[in-house]
């Protein structure tokens, strides 16, 4: 594990899909030692959401993309908390750690004794995390929550899409799932500060993330010019409320992004087209006069950037100091220059699936890539993780009996007697 700044922090993961997964890859990143906590049988659900997964494993053996995005770097145990025994193992496992995040139902691990009031009694300085769709308290407390209904439920897909009366007009989601990326970075931030409360305190805490605040909370300045006008934002497609021109143009042979953010680089943007005299002109002088005039605006701006190549575009705002920039497939992201200068696109090596590609946490800017921390294999490190809590080998063996827990193996090695084997 690296030497990085949470070195040293054990975090009991009990999450899946991706809310919970991200703040705990974001730990891991960052030095924690994440132990992810699986049903024996098949894991988190996002293992089986492919293909494509690593050659020579399945939907039931490995990890799916989707799975791998979320969960590098932790060690995987699977076991059963349906069970006494697999209880009893939770809680020597909570016991020990500083954190615990998990995302079930509301209420889920409190009916099986793995709720906070239940654990702080064996560890008043753990930091006790719940990742939920909307909250521990209220009228929709009990409902489950997904990012696509909180785009909605939140807000952004009310100001996101093309507007009334152009083709396409409706409300859209974002390509990503952006609440449950959001929540999961709130959550991170929420636990890192715990940490240094903890330090001040020496006592734990418990912490209720929902992703309906986070929804709610990354509208952002959208909701601040809503509270300070009463008017709800409106969908401007690509185009920008309060900035203008600042959207999407097609070029002869493409689209492109002109991002103008000021008074002077429109002056400059109008040089380069060959037209001052627009950014002359009293209605656009001002971005407040480009925003009440932007359809005219847009027309001519439309129609001076349709005669030339994105290529033309981007070396003569380049040099004129305007923002511009391209719409990039990914392909076209992992090739350029900048991105592979930041070293965004690192690899890791599983010793079962091999080497895999994947994108650096941009925190860690710098820190040389662990190539060890690969995305686990369901159960891959129970027998180390049950021997680091203090189980005897024949206690580990009685728990493989009875179905408790589970530990991956390679195909045709022989399993333990009555475990529940991965592949």
């Amino acid at each position: 594990m690296l030497e990085t700044a949470l070195n040293g922090l054990k975090v009991m993961d009990m999450t899946r899909i991706l809310a919970g997964p991200w703040c705990t890859q974001n730990l891991a990143d960052l030095g924690a030692d994440v132990i992810k906590v699986e049903h024996p049988v098949g894991g988190d659900d996002t293992r089986s959401w492919g293909p494509p997964y690593p050659q020579g494993t399945g939907a039931e053996h490995g990890f799916s993309s989707y799975f791998a995005a979320a969960n590098r770097g932790k060690r995987s145990l699977a076991v059963s908390f349906a069970t006494d025994e697999g209880r009893a193992v939770l809680t020597r496992l909570a016991e020990q750690s500083d954190v615990l995040v998990e995302n079930y139902k509301t209420g889920t691990l409190a009916r099986y004794g793995l709720g906070y009031e239940d654990l702080k009694k064996v560890n008043p300085r753990l930091i006790y995390c719940s990742i939920t769709g909307y909250g521990q308290s209220g009228p929709m407390a009990h409902k489950p929550g997904y990012d696509f209904v909180f785009q909605g439920t939140g807000g952004l897909m009310s100001y996101t899409g093309q507007p009334d009366g152009r083709p396409g007009a409706e409300p859209l989601r974002a390509g990503i799932s952006l609440m449950d990326l959001s929540s999961g970075l709130y959550a991170t931030s929420a636990i890192l500060a715990a940490v240094i409360q903890r330090g001040h305190t020496g006592e734990g805490q418990y912490i209720d993330m929902a992703l309906l605040d986070a929804s709610v909370a990354m509208n952002a300045n959208m909701a601040q010019t809503y509270l300070m006008t009463g008017v709800p934002p409106k969908r401007f497609g690509n185009a920008h409320p309060t900035i203008a021109p600042y959207e999407v143009f097609a070029t002869s042979d493409g689209f492109m992004i002109l991002a103008v953010g000021n008074d002077s680089q429109f002056a400059k943007f109008c040089q380069v087209a060959g037209r001052p005299d627009v950014s002359e002109d009293e209605r656009y002088r001002t971005n407040a006069g480009r925003v009440a005039n932007r359809d005219t605006l847009r027309e001519i701006v439309a129609g001076l950037i349709a005669t030339r190549t994105r290529e033309d575009w981007g070396s003569a705002l380049e040099a004129a100091g305007v923002p511009w920039g391209p719409i990039n497939n990914l392909d076209d992201v992992f090739a350029d220059e900048q991105v592979q200068h930041r070293k965004m696109l690192q690899q890791v090596v599983h010793p079962v699936t091999g080497p895999l590609a994947q994108v650096r946490n941009p925190m860690l800017y710098g820190v040389p890539i662990d190539e060890s921390a690969a995305p686990p294999l369901n159960g891959e490190h129970t027998p180390e993780i049950l021997a680091d809590l203090g189980f005897s080998e024949a206690e580990i063996q009685a728990l493989h009996e009875h179905g408790t827990v589970a530990t991956w193996h390679k195909p045709g090695e022989p399993d333990h007697p009555g475990e529940i084997s991965v592949v």
